[in-house]
């Protein structure tokens, strides 16, 4: 009777942990904001029109139509063409609502989750999308696509069909990952049957079949690539997309470089375009298109993380593998100067890889919840991260900025490099030298000024700008000394900071740890914020990883917006409300 007993309660315990109801949508945290009978999200027009056609502008090139690969340049809206279990909303931090997938089953545990596929869910060629077709593409990803899905789906121990309409992803017992059921959500799902006569490795200029609300039209590789909205697309009319993609055409011509693409704005070539040098906004679009409200120039506000922009050292180079001398190098940026002089004083400095969001450390020193994190790995992490408050260096602006290339020697002496008569900074007898490496000539100005700095310390600075295809290819190859880049975050970071900082993939091609960051306390405080609880310990533990990225000097920190500046011709409308977290460009439409 005992035994039977403890063994009722260890039953009804064990189904109390792995119960699972269905559900329309998930959270990351907490509950999701629309119940199960909503209509449409907040930030669209329901009634926005459908119709007409919009033209916006690449800059370089594309020639290949596989997005999910490594080889190849693919195309501004390719992901267009390709629907997903289920779709965020941009006014929530992280809830994921259902699309392919009608509802959702998931534990407390979160060791698993199935998805129930709508009976109506199809591809563009009219089959129906079916649990063989998830199955297929979650493993041609970690199998034949790029790396980073290796990575990122890496926890996935299993998926499995389960009768008609029900597919089944199992995670990792060795891991808590919170994040998972809501990633494997994100996927893009492909057609077993398409790709059963194809290579998925390889490159190619052939249109994919998808499942999305627009297919491609026509295009010129390099020149132009447009898509049309498919007219009886499947999810037209779920409440996840109703008053979205409303243009009947979507048209990116490209162009060489930004300066001509902008003058291409103001000649009526194309309709929309974010503008993201300071100056020009300032200075550029004094026309009378402008003036007379043909064209509308609007600062559209976000609380959107805006992440790290910065110069990022490639510490695979033994020239930045001491953290001192990237300490130093900071220096010579003269931020204050810049922002004053070419950008009008428009931008913040940025101080964290969490800028503009809660989840940033910068500002204060570490609360007792982030100390009880940063404890244990005392002796292993800089001093500077338990009692210091991270600032990036400061000028007044002046151009004078003697005193902090004096600490900038200071700092380069106490790593063995010395002036010598000639005036070049030398290690051992070898001068120090490296390459900035940047794809639009727009950047140069920026970079200049702080090359003259440099040049003042005795380094020998190049400056180098490639085209758009040489550039992808040095970035997957990690070959460049210094690049210009920018490490975008959300508000709920989780397993993507593997691809940006883990130890593993430092050395593989095709990764975003650019830096070549290989520390194992790095390592355990990503996989910290993977398995946080609930919120408050995701922002403690994010905070933490902040901290020692900063200090870690692995980039010198640039600025940030915390709005978008667009310019678009008038014939285009958008709704009253904007969301939150995202631009929401694809509830604007054609008046």
């Amino acid at each position: 009777m005992y035994f039977n007993r403890i063994f009722i309660i260890a039953l009804v315990t064990l189904l109390s942990v792995n119960s699972a109801a269905s559900e329309h949508a998930i959270a990351m945290h907490g509950d999701v904001k629309y119940p199960s009978d909503f209509k449409h999200f907040d930030y669209v027009n329901p009634n926005a029109p459908k119709g007409g056609e919009i033209k916006m502008a690449g800059i370089g090139t594309f020639d290949s139509l596989n997005p999910f690969i490594l080889k190849g340049l693919t195309p501004l809206g390719i992901g267009n063409l390709f629907d997903t279990l289920t779709v965020n909303s941009h006014d929530e931090a992280f809830s994921q609502y259902g699309l392919i997938a009608e509802s959702m089953e998931m534990p407390k545990d979160r060791s698993w989750i199935i998805f129930t596929l709508r009976k109506e869910a199809q591809f563009h060629d009219g089959s129906p999308i079916t649990p063989a077709d998830v199955v297929f593409s979650l493993n041609i990803l970690k199998e034949k696509g790029h790396p980073f899905y290796r990575t990122y789906y890496r926890d996935v121990k299993k998926v499995e069909q389960l009768g008609e309409r029900r597919v089944k992803f199992t995670f990792s017992e060795d891991t808590e990952n919170r994040e998972l059921p809501l990633i494997v959500g994100q996927m893009q799902i492909f057609s077993k049957a398409y790709w059963s006569g194809r290579e998925f490795d390889k490159t190619t200029l052939e249109s994919p079949l998808g499942s999305g609300p627009y297919r491609i039209e026509s295009l010129e590789p390099g020149r132009y690539i447009s898509y049309r909205r498919v007219e009886d697309y499947w999810a037209a009319d779920l409440p996840v997309n109703v008053g979205q993609h409303n243009f009947d055409v979507i048209r990116y011509d490209y162009y060489r470089d930004t300066t001509v693409a902008l003058q291409a704005l103001k000649a009526g070539e194309y309709d929309f375009r974010i503008e993201n040098v300071a100056k020009n906004w300032a200075t550029a679009y004094n026309i009378p298109a402008v003036r007379d409200g043909r064209i509308i120039k609007a600062e559209i506000p976000h609380e959107s993380p805006t992440g790290m922009q910065g110069f990022v050292y490639n510490t695979r180079r033994p020239v930045f593998q001491d953290s001192r001398v990237r300490e130093a190098l900071s220096y010579a940026f003269d931020f204050e100067w810049i922002n004053k002089n070419l950008f009008n004083g428009a931008y913040a400095r940025t101080k964290s890889f969490f800028s503009n969001s809660e989840l940033a450390s910068s500002g204060r020193l570490p609360s007792p919840e982030e100390g009880a994190i940063l404890e244990p790995f005392r002796g292993r992490i800089p001093d500077a991260v338990f009692n210091k408050v991270y600032q990036p260096p400061v000028t007044n602006g002046s151009g004078n900025n003697r005193r902090n290339l004096r600490q900038a020697f200071r700092l380069l002496a106490r790593a063995g490099w010395k002036v010598n008569r000639s005036r070049k900074l030398v290690n051992n007898g070898k001068p120090m030298t490296f390459e900035i490496l940047l794809v639009s000539p727009t950047f140069e100005r920026v970079v200049l000024p702080f090359k003259k700095n440099l040049e003042r310390l005795g380094i020998d600075v190049k400056v180098r700008t490639v085209d758009n295809t040489q550039y992808e290819n040095r970035v997957k190859n990690y070959d460049f000394d210094m690049l210009v880049w920018s490490f975008g975050q959300s508000l709920s970071p989780g397993n993507e900071q593997r691809n940006y900082w883990n130890s593993k993939i430092a050395d593989i091609p095709g990764y975003r740890n650019l830096a070549g960051v290989r520390d194992p306390v790095v390592d355990e405080l990503i996989e910290l914020v993977i398995s946080a609880p609930d919120r408050k310990s995701l922002i403690y533990r994010t905070r933490a990883l902040d901290r020692v990225l900063l200090f870690g000097y692995y980039v010198i920190p640039h600025w940030h917006l915390r709005h978008y500046r667009v310019a678009y011709w008038n014939k285009i409308a958008r709704p009253k409300i904007s969301p939150k977290y995202d631009l929401g460009f694809d509830t604007w439409w054609i008046q």
